[in-house]
């Protein structure tokens, strides 16, 4: 089993599959994009294969596939079902914006992917417009439907929260819980520094968020929540709720003490931790003949790394400030 130096077990990869988005989200990017990585740069499909399989072997048995937006790269149900034969990987799971899931959903499900998770900010089809600038609701809503009727159960939504952006709209997405097979997860955004372009007021705390749901639809009761092992939301129910609520805080009440994570960015380099500037580079090596060995010292390297906790809290110096744009990481 992988542990860091503060003995966290490490047993979850994020792995970004492209920069590439089909959206232009008005918190994440500018409405012209982020400048591209060449294709060259971006780690094939066998690399990626390898990666995860040496990953599996040291002791990482859950894997989730994001972008960019990972159903915008070509053949990527074929690489699910490469990776979904690895032995010894338990999960695997993916995050959408949801807009060409109704496309993909059965393929994925055939190919082994168990769960995916859905990006949906707002419940009124104008205001997801105006969000994402070039994005309909109904597409991500038809997605959601499709991942049911595929078995990629639960179908988690998760929601952004901005002042002045979607906040008002956080009971009527709570509200969502009370039928079946609804799974909403709030989350705080995030102050990433001059490569995240703001829209609204800033961040609403998760604190803030639920008092608010409480108020107008009773007391929240805590929940395991769905899905996979531990992870950051903190789940509820809503009174006789069939589905639930989760609150990921990442700013106010952060959760690094249990992170078990680390994060394959599209261009082949190993992040120990979302909000740092350590990264490890397994590309150059991969494809200058690298052996396994060699490659699983580059893992170690990371967890090694892997600092206590992010300062998100604090005003971070620019020149502290995360060198990649988040559609290269895969947040």
């Amino acid at each position: 089993m992988l542990k860091d130096s503060f003995k966290r077990p490490i047993s979850y990869l994020r792995v970004s599959l492209t920069d590439r988005c089909n959206l232009r989200c008005v918190y994440c990017m500018p409405e012209e994009g982020v400048p591209l990585l060449h294709h060259d740069d971006i780690l094939r499909y066998e690399e990626i294969v390898r990666i995860v399989r040496l990953a599996v072997e040291m002791g990482i048995h859950h894997v989730r596939l994001t972008g960019g937006e990972p159903l915008v790269r070509q053949d990527v149900v074929d690489l699910v079902a490469a990776l979904s034969a690895i032995p010894g990987l338990d999960d695997l799971s993916m995050t959408t914006n949801g807009i060409l899931l109704s496309r993909y959903a059965e393929a994925l499900a055939q190919a082994g992917l168990k769960r995916v998770n859905v990006s949906m900010d707002t419940l009124k089809p104008e205001r997801f417009k105006r969000i994402t600038r070039m994005g309909t609701l109904d597409k991500v809503l038809a997605g959601r439907e499709a991942a049911l009727a595929a078995g990629l159960k639960p179908v988690k939504l998760n929601t952004v929260v901005v002042r002045g952006l979607n906040d008002d709209e956080v009971v009527d997405l709570a509200r969502l819980t009370l039928q079946p097979d609804w799974h909403l997860r709030f989350i705080e955004v995030m102050p990433l520094g001059d490569g995240v372009h703001w829209a609204g007021d800033g961040m609403v705390s998760m604190r803030e968020v639920r008092e608010k749901i409480e108020a107008e639809l009773g007391p929240l009761t805590p929940s395991r929540g769905t899905g996979a092992g531990i992870g950051p939301a903190r789940y509820y129910r809503l009174p006789n709720a069939k589905g639930t609520l989760g609150f990921i805080s990442p700013v106010t009440e952060h959760f690094c003490f249990s992170c078990n994570r680390l994060r394959l960015t599209s261009n082949g380099l190993i992040l120990p931790c979302l909000l740092s500037n350590l990264a490890f580079d397994l590309r150059t090596p991969l494809r200058q003949g690298a052996d396994d060995e060699m490659l699983r010292e580059i893992f170690r390297q990371a967890v090694r790394s892997k600092p206590r906790q992010h300062h998100l809290a604090q005003q971070v110096p620019e020149a502290e400030a995360h060198i990649l744009p988040m559609s290269c990481i895969g947040g």
